[in-house]
């Protein structure tokens, strides 16, 4: 009787937590527009993604969006990045970003 409002209970909870870490060469990297980045140096892109859905339930998608934008920003460091823009709307979790160079 207690066990399914337990789980649901248990299931929510785990659906507002972030994994996602930022490193401390990704806390260097800043998240701008297109627009913002129009005069940096265009390095690459990288794809990002993550579980969306955890027990069978949405995640609340501004965590996902905050948890992709810290995945772009650790992964723009391998690429010789100090911005990261969207590139593409975040789609099951998935998402890619263009990085930049704009700082010199």
């Amino acid at each position: 009787m207690w066990r399914v409002p337990m789980m649901f209970i248990a299931a929510v909870s785990l659906a507002a937590c972030s994994w996602v870490q930022l490193t401390p060469q990704g806390e260097k990297v800043r998240v701008l527009s297109a627009e913002e980045v129009a005069k940096c140096e265009y390095r690459g892109k990288t794809t990002v993604s993550l579980l969306a859905k955890v027990a069978g339930l949405d995640r609340h998608p501004e965590q996902v969006q905050e948890e992709l934008n810290l995945l772009a920003r650790n992964s723009a460091v391998d690429l010789k990045g100090d911005t990261v823009a969207p590139l593409s709307p975040v789609s099951e979790g998935r998402q890619v970003f263009g990085v930049y160079r704009c700082m010199p």
